[in-house]
């Protein structure tokens, strides 16, 4: 019988990777990179020290997560990214900002979360603007589903943080019921939260503020049974 191929959440296009991604790519990734390995990790190893540990999911271009890690130096960011120009300028801005607290991998994150990373290694998951599918018969693909919210809970930390933002309004009621029927998750309030301080506000983001287009922030946490019995 044939291997069941999974739904993927992203297609590989041929995007532009210019020169200084190209040279970003080549020179930091044996710096910055973790290779897909069918091993776990061991991320104090891999970072060097004992801190909290951030999973960033889809970063596209790198400037939320960049911001991010340099705003908080005292945490540490695995981010995971399938596509080159992006990378590239991850790694671009890592050197150019000295981050020693971000490492990247590029790789399906759901291959990742299966075979690369422990149980309870998180304490938070940022899910920043991911691909919308806009069109119905490609909701399916769309990476926040029961499933993967079940695995992704698996590598969470008791208290650990799940926090999505999305633009689409559709796909923000999508996001709100899968979270809500994760029986491991607590919404951290009504519905949608404001955006945490944390967050910064991405150009396109602010570009479609000002176009009067809505963004909606979700932030479940993951309960503690020590806590809940």
């Amino acid at each position: 019988m044939a291997e069941h191929r999974p739904i993927r959440s992203f297609v590989l296009r041929q995007g532009r990777v210019s020169n200084a991604q190209r040279r970003a790519h080549e020179i930091l990734m044996p710096e910055y990179g973790i290779p897909f390995v069918k091993n776990l990790l061991d991320l104090d190893q891999v970072f060097g020290r004992s801190a909290p540990k951030f999973l960033e999911i889809g970063f596209g271009m790198g400037e939320t997560t960049a911001a991010i890690a340099q705003a908080y130096p005292q945490y540490d960011y695995l981010a995971i990214e399938v596509h080159t120009p992006g990378v590239g300028s991850l790694l671009k801005q890592i050197e150019e900002l000295g981050l020693a607290n971000i490492r990247v991998i590029q790789h399906d994150v759901v291959e990742v979360l299966s075979q690369m990373l422990p149980s309870n290694c998180f304490d938070g998951v940022h899910i920043f603007f991911p691909d919308p599918w806009p069109k119905a018969r490609h909701h399916k693909r769309r990476l926040i589903q029961p499933e993967f919210i079940g695995l992704l809970c698996r590598r969470l930390k008791d208290n650990g943080i799940i926090h999505a933002a999305t633009d689409w309004e559709d796909y923000a009621h999508q996001i709100l019921e899968v979270l809500s029927n994760e029986p491991q998750l607590d919404n951290t309030v009504v519905d949608y939260a404001p955006r945490p301080e944390y967050r910064p506000l991405t150009k396109f983001e602010q570009r479609g503020l000002r176009l009067g287009h809505g963004v909606w922030d979700l932030v479940f946490q993951k309960e503690n049974k020590a806590e809940t019995g």
